[in-house]
């Protein structure tokens, strides 16, 4: 279901743009500034994890990827409130974040109870699938983190699948993190959902994964960038159209 649009939501958007990168095209390479390195969550939703993380860790720059302005807003305010002054947000479509970072300039990336598409013939729209994976291995650095979090069983399994696919080397995983006994070992901030699925007893799924040499994976990195090659000249082209009939 799409959110619906949020009252005033150009002032609210306005009033928090410090937190707002309009042209994440232009910091292209430059993101990490002074700060120590640069981690990326995709799909931040209403910003509690990001923030959270941001609040332990002053001197990394946190970058969070959202595609819906009405949800964006809600996480910048909530960096606003917190008074971090380490987080950005990115308004924009995931597939493209080759634009935004250059190879191996994100430390560690985060997808947190990502859309799980269930119908099969959407599956290539996972942010764990072939659609995107090549796109990680690209910018992170080399060998860098991927950490996952899901309430979803399904999503969970398809995405081990994928990481031994990509020689993925697995630093830990489970069905239950909350449960595990090296549950407090690791950097975890709860998010909105997770405390929702917890209160309603549903175990949270997790898995931190070293990805693979960038060498390794040259082919389907290529075949990626191919793919999103084609998808922007169509865009452009539509966009053309719609142009010349208005």
């Amino acid at each position: 279901m799409r959110p619906r649009n949020k009252k005033n939501l150009e002032k609210r958007l306005d009033a928090c743009s410090k937190y707002l990168v309009n042209a994440p095209e232009s910091k292209k390479g430059n993101w990490k500034g002074s700060f120590k390195c640069v981690r990326l969550e995709i799909g931040c939703g209403k910003g509690g994890f990001i923030t959270g993380m941001a609040e332990k860790n002053p001197d990394v720059l946190y970058v969070g990827i959202e595609l819906v302005r009405s949800v964006i807003v809600t996480a910048a305010e909530k960096a606003a409130a917190a008074g971090v002054e380490n987080v950005l947000f990115v308004n924009a479509n995931a597939l493209f974040i080759e634009d935004f970072f250059e190879e191996g300039e994100i430390d560690e990336l985060y997808l947190n109870f990502s859309d799980p598409w269930p119908r099969d013939r959407y599956h290539k729209n996972r942010l764990t699938s072939d659609t995107f994976m090549p796109l990680y291995v690209k910018i992170l650095k080399e060998r860098g983190c991927l950490i996952q979090k899901t309430d979803n069983r399904d999503l969970f399994d398809f995405s081990l699948e994928i990481y031994k696919n990509y020689g993925c080397e697995f630093i830990r995983s489970s069905y239950d993190l909350h449960s595990e006994p090296w549950y407090g070992e690791i950097a975890n901030v709860v998010t909105e959902y997770e405390e929702r699925f917890l209160s309603l007893g549903v175990p949270i799924n997790y898995a931190a994964v070293r990805m693979p040499e960038r060498a390794s994976i040259a082919d389907k990195i290529a075949a990626c960038e191919e793919n999103i090659a084609k998808r922007k000249a169509f865009r452009s082209k539509a966009r053309e159209n719609k142009t010349e009939t208005v």
